[in-house]
C-alpha cells in the first residue's frame, strides 16, 4: 500500500484538535465522585437492599452522552463491515479503522448503562464511494464526539476526545485525495 503524505489541512486540523484533547487529558476525576469511575455520582456502595431504593452510580447525562457516542461508533463499525464485505479489496485499508472502532465501543460500554442502537448501513455503489462515505461519517462523528466531550468532564470527556481525535485522523486518511494546485 503506498504511503500517503499528510496534507497541510490534515496537519492543521489535527493541530487544532490536539490542544483540546490535551486540555481534557488534564482533567481530574472528582475523588468524591467515585475515585475514577466514569461519570460516577455516588462512589459508595448502596446499603439498601431493594432496587427501587438504590441511588444511581452513573450520572444520567454521562450515560446519555456515551450511549449517543456508542451509537455513532456502532454505525461506523457497520459501515466498515458492509464496505469490506462488498469490496474485499478495501479490507486491508479499512482494517485499522474497524479495529479502533471495536476498541472504542468496548471502552464506551464499560460505563454502566451505556447502550448503542444499531441501524442498518447502506452499501455504497463503488469502493471509492464507500471510502468517501466512511470519511464523511468519520468527520461528522468526530465533530459530534468533540462537542459532547466539551459538555462533560473527567474520564468520559477524555474518552470522547480521544475517540474524536481518532475519527478525525481516520476521516482524513480515508478521504479521497484532492488534486493539487499548480501554484
Amino acid at each position: 500500500m503506498p504511503q500517503r503524505r499528510l496534507s497541510r489541512r490534515t496537519v492543521l486540523v489535527t493541530a487544532a484538535l490536539v490542544p483540546g484533547a490535551a486540555a481534557l487529558g488534564g482533567c481530574k476525576d472528582d475523588p468524591a465522585a467515585g475515585a475514577g469511575t466514569p461519570g460516577a455520582v455516588n462512589g459508595t456502595p448502596s446499603t439498601s437492599r431493594g432496587p427501587a431504593e438504590e441511588t444511581p452510580t452513573v450520572d444520567p447525562a454521562v450515560v446519555a452522552a456515551l450511549s449517543g457516542a456508542a451509537t455513532l461508533v456502532t454505525q461506523l463499525s457497520q459501515l466498515y463491515a458492509t464496505s469490506t464485505r462488498r469490496f474485499p479489496a478495501l479490507r486491508a485499508q479499512l482494517a485499522a479503522g474497524a479495529k479502533y472502532h471495536a476498541s472504542h465501543l468496548a471502552k464506551l460500554k464499560e460505563t454502566q448503562g451505556v447502550a448503542a442502537q444499531a441501524t442498518k448501513a447502506a452499501a455504497p455503489a463503488s469502493s471509492q464511494a464507500a471510502l468517501a462515505a466512511i470519511a464523511k461519517q468519520e468527520k461528522a462523528a468526530a465533530v459530534a464526539h468533540a462537542a459532547a466531550a466539551a459538555k462533560l468532564s473527567g474520564a468520559p470527556a477524555r474518552l470522547l476526545a480521544e475517540i474524536a481525535a481518532a475519527e478525525t485522523q481516520l476521516g482524513m486518511a480515508l478521504a479521497p485525495a484532492r488534486k493539487k494546485d499548480n501554484a
